[in-house]
């Protein structure tokens, strides 16, 4: 659940700044759009960069493991 508001949070922020900037500027909607995509693909890589840390690690252990014949 903690990466689903993290994503969230991160996405309306992203959101509000995009939409101050267009009201401010007055340029609707593209600061909007722009800072919508750059959070999202954001979220989406810090995302994907944990998951294969993570999947490496847990590779790395089981390598370990299989190395001393299973071990601990």
């Amino acid at each position: 659940m903690g990466h689903g508001i993290d994503a969230a949070l991160v996405v309306a922020l992203f959101l509000g700044i995009g939409f101050a900037l267009d009201h401010w500027l007055g340029t609707t909607p593209w600061f909007v759009i722009g800072l919508f995509l750059l959070g999202a693909v954001g979220v989406f890589a810090k995302f994907w960069y944990q998951y294969d840390a993570q999947m490496n690690e847990l590779e790395e252990q089981r390598r370990a493991q299989v190395a001393t014949g299973g071990r601990r």
